[in-house]
């Protein structure tokens, strides 16, 4: 058996958790053995996770969780369910619960895959490294497997039908560390759930002009980022910095907008499927990174570019 955690934040199931469906539910056809999704605590709609693939949706009730019970919940669902692989998102929950349940199950771990594993000559899989420079293929031996997959690295499918929820017998132990208080960003598209990413840099020139990106996001349904020394200088909050040490993120889209493209920035976006950079600097490194490029003032080119979006949208 193939077993997904599907993370539900706050009961709502996430993007990234559907993803990791259909890619257990591609493994199981693969490997002839069937797909069961875990939810824990109280869900919204658990049963929708049938249509990505899941052959069944298990559910642990309760309340109070954190990662700690949650890796123990889902080691000790593994071991009951004899599930030869799981498989959770590569999110911050996913790297905090994935090597506590592998050590559990005393299973060989690779966190960020990005494609299905090989299985013609034992299970191999593969990651992005060096910031997406290159790729790694790592055989797992072990008799459990625990993956956590990379975010937007395949398409949702609809591969079933919701299924009825089934509740299994594995306690939530309480854990030692007790939570006072957390502070969410609230609103807007999660950076790494995005399908399509507008992002900005100093080429903006200051944050009164932050409005011209903003307007092309919203024409678009983008969600907005921005470079390291936009975040410095608090013309845009953390949270939407990209790159090497901010988010590294996957869209389907990403537009650059005033950005030189430092290799550092470069390593936080190049897993991009397309990148579009609008830069009036022809010599900037980020073109040569780029699918798409528009050499020139991003003051006349953006408004424009959303004044079109919007022709074609309407």
């Amino acid at each position: 058996m193939i077993l997904i955690y599907a993370e539900s934040p706050e009961g709502q199931l996430k993007k990234v958790a559907l993803e990791a469906v259909t890619y257990g539910a591609k493994l199981a056809k693969a490997m002839g053995t069937t797909c069961a999704a875990l939810t824990i605590g109280n869900v919204n709609d658990a049963g929708s996770l049938g249509k990505y693939g899941a052959d069944k949706v298990y559910n642990i009730p309760g309340d109070s969780v954190d990662n700690q019970n949650i890796a123990r919940a889902v080691a000790d669902a593994a071991e009951k369910l004899d599930a030869e692989v799981v498989v959770m998102s590569f999110t911050t929950t996913g790297k905090s619960i994935q090597g506590r349940v592998a050590a559990r199950l005393k299973a060989g771990a690779v966190s960020g895959v990005s494609a299905l594993p090989d299985l013609t000559d034992g299970f191999v899989v593969r990651r992005p490294v060096f910031s997406g420079k290159a790729f790694a293929d790592y055989k797992i031996t072990s008799a459990h497997k625990v993956l956590s997959l990379m975010g937007n690295a395949i398409p949702l499918e609809v591969l079933g039908e919701p299924v009825a929820v089934e509740s299994i017998d594995v306690p939530l132990v309480s854990c030692k560390v007790r939570k006072l208080s957390v502070e969410k960003q609230a609103g807007g598209i999660p950076l790494p759930e995005a399908e399509l990413v507008v992002s900005g840099g100093r080429g903006f020139k200051g944050p009164e002009n932050w409005h011209i990106l903003l307007e092309l996001a919203e024409a678009l349904g983008a969600a907005t980022a921005c470079s390291r020394p936009v975040a410095d200088m608090d013309w845009r909050p953390h949270h939407e910095h990209v790159g090497q040490t901010g988010l590294a993120i996957r869209p389907n889209l990403y537009i650059a907008i005033g950005i030189s493209g430092a290799i550092q920035h470069l390593a936080g976006v190049n897993n991009s499927k397309t990148i579009v950079v609008i830069n009036k600097d022809p010599e900037a490194p980020f073109f040569k990174a780029a699918d798409y490029g528009v050499v020139g003032d991003l003051f006349e080119v953006v408004p424009k570019l959303t004044e079109a979006v919007k022709k074609f949208k309407a």
